[in-house]
């Protein structure tokens, strides 16, 4: 019978480099904690400010722009 244990070693190195390669990437900055931000509950709030031609519109190379509140955190003071 051949013994398991280099392949539990192997995943378990396989699976550590991958959380550590995850958790070292860019962080999303934490929307602001301020009046302007005190509404934001859905993605369409933040459009009234940040689409194409409005008062702080976001970079092209930005990710998927409908999905702000699954990167960007409220910040709490």
């Amino acid at each position: 019978m051949k013994s398991t244990w280099p392949l539990i070693i192997a995943a378990a190195v396989i699976i550590v480099v991958l959380v550590f390669l995850s958790s070292t990437g860019k962080k999303a900055p934490f929307i602001p904690h301020d009046n302007i931000h005190s509404a934001i509950t859905t993605p369409e709030v933040c459009v009234a400010c940040h689409a194409p031609g409005k008062q702080a519109p976001l970079k092209a190379n930005h990710p998927p722009k409908e999905q702000c509140l699954i990167c960007h955190k409220v910040q709490k003071s």
